[in-house]
């Protein structure tokens, strides 16, 4: 059968229709799906401005002008796979270990079959346990974070596993290959230089926000192609990556970031490759004026879903 795509908006009004992403059919609604959008509405482990178990509803309800076909990479996504919408996973709101052991549960459930996952959080704690599951089907991966932050602190206030912390849990666990891992578009203050000794030695490498504006998007994608030749790659985009200018709407906003064009080119770079998976994470409704913030997010997935859509080079 072919894929059932997004309600026809020449028939259906963009402001009526489901509330799925990108106005898709839901889970229940098709026979099998080869990529499901799922929510994770957690922000527990925050640090700082809450808001971002409400960013999977608010990415939705932005998403409803993207369209079937995607011209920069040439592809119509949904109808080269089945995607659909399979709503939320309920976590524990009130204790971090048990909503990860609920995230964790709730994605091997999704993807038993081999469906792969784009996941809309949430605050950044859920990359911990969505990548023990990766981990289980595919072996270490390649991580490629997009993210202001590097997120590979140890503890906060005692707490090891936070939004600040996932990355260092996974590299401990060895969920990820530490040959061939990296951080894109980070920047500003840090405690001390230690923190890039220790991300270092997690198997970490990175292309910097300042390195961009330096050397350019291209030289960027070069090298992050370079690092994760043919592995398994799961991509995880912390919407903070984005200046505040292009994404207001999030718990921990740092100057000097990627604009949306930027990041959004940089995404494509991932058609060809090995994607198992992603995670778009951190987007906080309570700050987004105008939906600028979730329009971002929602064209970051669509991204994401047209490079998952490609065959492997």
């Amino acid at each position: 059968m072919s894929p059932i795509g997004p309600v026809d908006a020449s028939q259906v009004p963009r402001y009526n229709g489901p509330g799925t992403f990108a106005r898709l059919p839901r889970l229940d609604e098709v026979t099998s799906t080869d990529v499901a959008i799922v929510g994770v509405p957690f922000d527990t482990g925050v640090s700082y401005r809450p808001g971002a178990r409400l960013g999977p509803a608010h990415v939705r309800a932005s998403s409803k002008l993207l369209r079937p076909y995607n011209p920069a990479l040439d592809v119509s996504p949904f109808k080269e796979m089945q995607v659909s919408d399979a709503g939320d996973i309920a976590c524990n709101p009130f204790n971090i270990d048990e909503a990860v052991t609920d995230i964790e549960r709730g994605a091997d459930a999704l993807t038993g079959d081999g469906t792969r996952l784009l996941t809309i959080g949430g605050d950044h704690t859920i990359a911990l346990p969505l990548l023990r599951s990766v981990a289980r089907r595919h072996g270490p991966v390649a991580v490629v974070h997009f993210d202001a932050h590097l997120d590979t602190w140890d503890t906060y206030f005692g707490a090891s596993i936070t939004h600040g912390t996932p990355f260092r849990r996974a590299s401990e666990e060895g969920l990820i290959d530490r040959e061939a891992s990296m951080h894109i578009g980070t920047r500003g203050p840090l405690y001390s230089d230690q923190d890039l000794s220790d991300d270092k030695m997690l198997g970490f490498a990175a292309v910097t926000s300042p390195e961009i504006e330096i050397d350019g998007v291209a030289a960027a994608i070069e090298r992050m192609l370079a690092r994760i030749g043919d592995r398994p790659v799961y991509v995880s985009v912390d919407i903070d990556v984005l200046d505040p200018a292009h994404a207001p709407g999030t718990g921990t906003p740092e100057a000097g970031g990627m604009t949306s064009r930027e990041l959004l080119r940089m995404l494509r770079a991932f058609a060809g490759t090995n994607l198992v998976g992603a995670d778009i994470v951190e987007v906080s409704p309570s700050y987004d004026h105008a939906e600028i913030t979730g329009i971002a997010a929602a064209h970051v997935g669509y991204e994401l879903l047209s490079a998952m859509a490609l065959p492997k080079a």
